[in-house]
């Protein structure tokens, strides 16, 4: 279970975590937690959180994320088999503030889907906007941890 030194005494998830609020859990173990949202989109719709606090996701260690999302599909699965009207599952994590993130704790939301029931994303104008492939290799080189790509025909190369 996670000490005091890795949760935030303001956090909401931390307090989950802690015991200090109510959830109604899906999944406990020494990594991860599962509980209901108590403000679904659709029924069924869930969160499953680390029990170390971290605002973002690169703050993880990797056997909370690796946890985290062995849990989160698990749960995917367990969705499916239920009652709900599940045709999909938007599987959806917002890390950081611009991005959407409500509670300062790296959280993924599964959210069963079906084809009528008014959720959805709306993207921006411009959206659909095809950039040549060199302006694509140019943003990759920016984000590759480990420098160019080995497995892309010219991938690397101005």
């Amino acid at each position: 279970m996670a000490t005091s030194d890795q949760q935030s005494a303001n956090c909401v998830f931390c307090a989950i975590v802690s015991g200090g609020a109510p959830a109604t859990y899906l999944h406990q173990d020494d990594l991860v937690i599962a509980f209901m949202d108590i403000r679904p989109v659709q029924p069924g719709h869930l969160l499953v959180v680390p029990r170390k606090h971290a605002e973002l996701i690169p703050e993880l260690d990797e056997a909370s994320l690796s946890r985290l999302w062995a849990v989160a599909t698990d749960l995917n699965r367990a969705l499916r088999r239920t009652s709900l009207p599940v045709e999909a599952v938007s599987v959806y994590v917002a890390d950081g503030e611009a991005a959407g993130q409500e509670v300062p704790h790296v959280h993924i939301h599964l959210i069963p889907r079906h084809a009528r029931d008014g959720f959805g994303f709306r993207f921006p104008p411009g959206y659909g906007f095809q950039p040549e492939r060199a302006e694509l290799e140019r943003l990759a080189r920016g984000i590759r941890p480990d420098g160019p790509s080995t497995n892309v025909p010219g991938a690397g190369v101005d």
